[in-house]
């Protein structure tokens, strides 16, 4: 094991909960023993894993259908690997500890605009394993299936997600669906909402470059990071107790800066290596982004989009660019290669 004190530190001394973000087995078992709790994937980790690692899959992927084809395909390939990862894991989750012990599963990237596929695919997913956490897109349509699945008590996850307005909706949707579950008997499942940081930093990154020169690259590396500490704050402020995930982490930056929070971090091997050389320990979630950096980040009208409460409508989540850009490496990069795989 290549031991990682910042990890081990984060995930054994603050209320911080490390979360593995790769399908690969080696890299999960090094995760596991520096702190990991629980695995993120998604169609393109899931290839990732397929086409890097296929020896270690061999045996399992004899035993599917070779006949199987399209979504078919697809399902069972992530049904193959989350399904191996939910085994793993089963001894964490059935200690009960809110946020550990889970694996995720997304569901269809062709169709984040259809409220009624969505939710149909992830009655399937959950019913895989108890500690699978179905990921549905953060659009209009994505937020209403995932209410809809949080009131069934499916453990739910928003992805697709980069900005204050997103989580906030996921946030309200999981109070709505946990009220409606319990009405009914239902115990209310894992509820997670995604804030992509580094993802949402690469879209500002090309939009500054083309339109705002006077924003520089250090104020861009925190943009994410801003938005996350702000929908922190009005999560405690609303009382809403689903768990913020920063996720596509460019740096160690967007770790570090968010230490000590309640949160599910999503840390991929990339990251997980650079926090090794990380050597000042300490939980920095409320210390804020300097002002004047996002003040410079508030003259990108995409950056307001993204960091302030009532910066989007619904209807404009599925049009965000980052959301753009994420949906196409989920099915170009993820699905369809799934599809397309060699059994």
């Amino acid at each position: 094991m290549k031991e990682n004190k910042y990890l081990q530190w984060l995930s054994g001394n603050t209320q911080s909960i490390y979360w593995h973000d790769s399908a690969v087995q080696k890299e999960q078992v090094t995760a596991f023993e520096n702190g990991a709790v629980g695995m993120t994937t998604n169609p393109f980790l899931i290839n990732s894993t397929l086409n890097s690692d296929r020896p270690f899959w061999e045996e399992s992927l004899s035993r599917l259908q070779k006949d199987l084809q399209g979504d078919d395909k697809a399902l069972a390939l992530i049904q193959m690997v989350t399904g191996y990862y939910a085994d793993a894991l089963r001894p964490i989750y059935e200690k009960g500890v809110p946020g550990k012990g889970y694996v995720c599963a997304q569901t269809n990237p062709l169709h984040t605009g259809e409220e009624d596929v969505m939710v149909a695919q992830a009655i399937v997913l959950s019913k895989w394993a108890p500690n699978i956490v179905v990921k549905l897109p953060a659009t209009k349509a994505g937020i209403r299936a995932y209410e809809r699945c949080v009131e069934m008590g499916i453990n739910a996850a928003a992805t697709v997600s980069f900005t204050v307005p997103q989580v906030l909706a996921v946030g309200a949707a999981a109070e709505r669906g946990k009220k409606a579950a319990s009405s009914k008997g239902i115990s209310p499942g894992l509820t997670i909402a995604v804030m992509m940081v580094g993802r949402l930093d690469d879209y500002l990154r090309d939009v500054a470059h083309d339109n705002y020169p006077h924003v520089t690259e250090n104020d861009i590396r925190q943009a994410g990071t801003a938005c996350f500490k702000k929908a922190y704050s009005l999560f405690a402020q609303r009382g809403y107790d689903t768990f913020l995930m920063p996720a596509g982490c460019r740096g160690a930056y967007h770790i570090t800066e968010l230490a000590g929070a309640r949160m599910i971090a999503s840390i991929a091997p990339k990251i997980a290596e650079f926090l090794e050389d990380v050597n000042v320990f300490e939980e920095r979630i409320d210390l804020p982004v300097e002002p004047g950096t996002v003040e410079r980040l508030s003259s990108m009208a995409e950056f307001r989009k993204a960091y302030f409460e009532d910066g989007m409508d619904a209807r404009e989540f599925i049009t965000f660019g980052s959301t753009n850009r994420t949906t196409d490496q989920f099915i170009n990069s993820g699905w369809n290669p799934l599809i397309s795989y060699r059994i």
